[in-house]
């Protein structure tokens, strides 16, 4: 990423200057006068070279700044983590059926029977946490539309090491995985993470045996800008915050115009990405990751519907109850590197949260292809 434009003049020093003088020409300055550029890690230092601490006025402002980060961000997760234990029972007689909406994901929406059905299904643990949200939501679209049993065949978008191709797998469902050529420079952030798709990272034998993986998944790289022709005839796709990395706004639209495509008439396809829920003037386009904003959803249901498509109806309201507003900050888990964070990690739970300072939750979009 590169670093932003340096507000300040590159002729700035710290030898100070009358008011009415003329400043010197920046070719005629002496080479040792060190710029802001330079003395800026001198200025953000806690210590200085004594090991005394940094009483210039800069770091006297900013020295706390990242403490009272954490502050707010642990007293988060703590909410999240009580209204998470304070859920009564999961009643047994699950799943269950909802109104399906294309919509945010909500603290109401994780407290509730269906998401935390899923949870169980999927054997992890029901914490707040919006990428649980995701998992559910999907899962529910594919189950409610009558597409997790025996004889459906399913198509995955950018699956990296998500458990739900297993676990269709285990309820009958054909499947084929997808994601990125691990050689395209787009894939390299996901290969090194190691959360890039694989046959093997795949499978999760606590659904199923190899055997039957292997007799109902099939592995294929796609790009997700050039579907081939040859993936048609799905009961149901989908993809869960992939699509917000394909490099721009139109091309993440255009995809979900030509996702629909590799279905049979009546396929369900259901995707998650991110919500720019708080600004409907700015946000990020031609980036790595893409923030969609209410119209752009909108842009979404006006194709699907032109092609044919019947799309569940645009639901924009993300929540009012506490962890609603609790809109969490960088430095996200993967990004900490201080002693204790193998011991926090685990806590850290969020619905919203910013991306690029710009706050976002995931959103889902649904369409049945007539």
């Amino acid at each position: 990423m590169p670093l932003p434009k340096n507000p300040f003049s590159p002729r700035a020093s710290f030898t100070s200057q009358p008011v009415n003088a003329v400043a010197t020409p920046r070719e005629t300055l002496p080479e040792q006068t060190p710029s802001i550029r330079d003395q800026l890690p001198e200025l953000l230092s806690l210590t200085d070279a004594d090991g005394h601490p940094n009483i210039n006025a800069l770091m006297e402002l900013l020295r706390d700044f990242n403490a009272m980060k954490f502050n707010m961000k642990f007293f988060g997760y703590e909410l999240a983590k009580s209204l998470a234990q304070a859920l009564p029972p999961l009643p047994s007689n699950g799943p269950f059926e909802v109104d399906l909406e294309s919509k945010p994901s909500t603290q109401a929406d994780l407290e509730a029977n269906w998401t935390r059905h899923w949870s169980s299904e999927l054997r992890i643990a029901h914490v707040m946490h919006r990428k649980i949200w995701e998992l559910a939501y999907v899962l529910q679209v594919i189950w409610q539309t009558g597409n997790m049993r025996p004889g459906r065949r399913g198509l995955g978008f950018g699956c990296g090491e998500e458990p739900l191709p297993s676990y269709l797998a285990s309820k009958g469902c054909a499947v084929t995985v997808t994601d990125l050529e691990p050689t395209d420079e787009r894939a390299a952030g996901w290969v090194a993470s190691e959360e890039h798709a694989s046959s093997d990272r795949a499978f999760r034998p606590e659904f199923l045996d190899r055997a039957a993986f292997d007799q109902l998944i099939d592995f294929q790289y796609v790009d997700m800008t050039k579907i081939p022709d040859t993936l048609r005839d799905y009961d149901f796709c989908w993809s869960i915050c992939a699509f917000e990395h394909l490099g721009s706004i139109e091309t993440g639209i255009d995809f979900i115009d030509k996702a629909v495509d590799v279905l049979k008439p009546g396929g369900v396809s259901v995707h998650t990405t991110e919500f720019n829920f708080m600004n409907d003037l700015e946000t990020v386009d031609n980036w790595n990751t893409v923030l969609f904003q209410r119209r752009h959803f909108e842009e979404m249901k006006r194709r699907l519907e032109a092609k044919g498509c019947v799309v569940a109806p645009l639901n924009f309201d993300v929540g009012s109850k506490p962890l609603d507003k609790f809109i969490d900050v960088a430095p996200y888990p993967h990004d900490w590197n201080f002693a204790q964070a193998n011991a926090w990690v685990g806590d850290a739970n969020h619905i919203k949260l910013t991306a690029d300072g710009i706050p976002v939750t995931c959103f889902g979009i649904i369409a049945i292809k007539q």
